[in-house]
């Protein structure tokens, strides 16, 4: 499909529901072994959440499948993690349904639409759960940096949060 399709279904799906986006070569996704392993170990939410550690792939799996991609597209909205999260899905499923049949949201943060969550298989919510870019291994500071976007550690509760999302288009 051509370049202006995927930024026309951007355009459309996005004004006004994130404060930026940028269309950007998937093998600039940094993973790394460290993201994960501070998931285990400085989380609270670990093994909480069907869409976190020890459940989401591993950093050799994500590896992996990025390399099946060569475009993806970093979302950006500096509040509400959960409507990113939705924001995602549906734009997932609009790529989907284009054409575009890889198409996969990959959100940060950990997942918060049944608290708690239940553990079990089938998941409550298909259509907007997917594991957090930290879960699978996605170092989504150094990623999210290399491509010109604002992020810092949330020192305090005063300080204001980014949440990103990445979408793997083809």
């Amino acid at each position: 499909m051509k370049e202006e399709t995927i930024a026309g279904i951007f355009e459309s799906e996005l004004a006004g529901r994130v404060k930026e986006y940028r269309l950007i070569d998937s093998q600039t996704v940094v993973v790394a072994e460290w993201v994960r392993f501070k998931c285990q170990f400085g989380c609270d939410g670990y093994a909480q959440s069907l869409t976190c550690p020890p459940y989401s792939p591993e950093p050799s799996r994500t590896r992996k499948m990025l390399e099946e991609y060569r475009r993806a597209a970093i979302l950006w909205k500096p509040e509400d993690c959960e409507t990113l999260r939705k924001i995602a899905a549906d734009l997932e499923r609009t790529l989907f349904l284009s054409g575009y049949y890889k198409a996969l949201a990959i959100p940060s943060g950990p997942c918060e639409l049944c608290n708690p969550c239940p553990l079990e298989y089938p998941c409550l919510h298909p259509e907007y759960a997917r594991p957090s870019m930290e879960a699978c291994g996605i170092d989504v500071y150094a990623t999210v940096r290399q491509h010109g976007f604002p992020i810092e550690v949330v020192r305090s509760r005063s300080c204001q949060p980014n949440y990103y999302a990445l979408i793997l288009i083809e």
